[in-house]
């Protein structure tokens, strides 16, 4: 079942308006910054074919990425470096990236929903949803736009990186982006403070 209005819906007749959805994306790479964006849907105009970026293909979450743009109130994108993942921890620059993915909405939301277990600090109610990306159409379709503009950035660094797969592989450890490490190194985007990496540098 694909995810629905309905927590919206409520949260708009309890009086809180407008509802900002909120999702990151990013938390298990060894590269690559944690990307989160929060969008506010119209209700009136809400777009075709979001679902949990997990769930779609590339092809289908760039599609579903131009339908939300074209039809969102508002759209806030952020991210948390490679510096502060190391320095906080990931859990803590998530939460960091998700409160500035929702200050830099141009509309100021009155409720935000956030994937997870955690509130980021915000300067709104909010409630937390376990697997809110599947349930949510406001998470989905955040979780949507993190997922693309994260995948575009990691592109930009293939090619500034090009033995990394980062295009293919989004800075997650696969064999071959293993490999990679093993005979060149890391880069300035890999995280250090993740395994293998950290017991590479110890």
């Amino acid at each position: 079942m694909p995810p629905h209005f309905l927590t919206e819906i409520r949260v708009l007749r309890d009086g809180a308006r407008p509802v900002a959805g909120v999702d990151e994306v990013g938390r298990g790479p060894l590269a690559g910054p944690v990307a989160a964006a929060a969008v506010i849907l119209d209700p009136d105009r809400l777009p075709d074919g979001v679902d949990d970026s997990k769930a779609l293909s590339a092809k289908a979450r760039e599609a579903a990425f131009e339908r939300i743009a074209a039809s969102a109130l508002a759209i806030g994108v952020a991210f948390a470096s490679v510096e502060e993942i190391d320095g906080l921890n990931i859990r803590q620059a998530s939460l960091l990236a998700m409160a500035r993915a929702v200050a830099a909405l141009h509309v100021a939301p009155g409720f935000v929903l956030v994937d997870g277990r955690d509130l980021p600090a915000l300067g709104c109610p909010g409630e937390a949803i376990v697997k809110g990306d599947a349930l949510s159409l406001s998470i989905a379709a955040a979780s949507i736009v993190a997922k693309v503009l994260r995948d575009r950035q990691m592109r930009r660094l293939a090619a500034l990186y090009p033995h990394y797969g980062f295009e293919t592989n989004a800075g997650y450890g696969t064999r071959a982006h293993l490999a990679a490490l093993q005979a060149h190194g890391p880069t300035p985007f890999h995280r250090m403070s993740f395994a293998p990496l950290r017991t590479a540098r110890s």
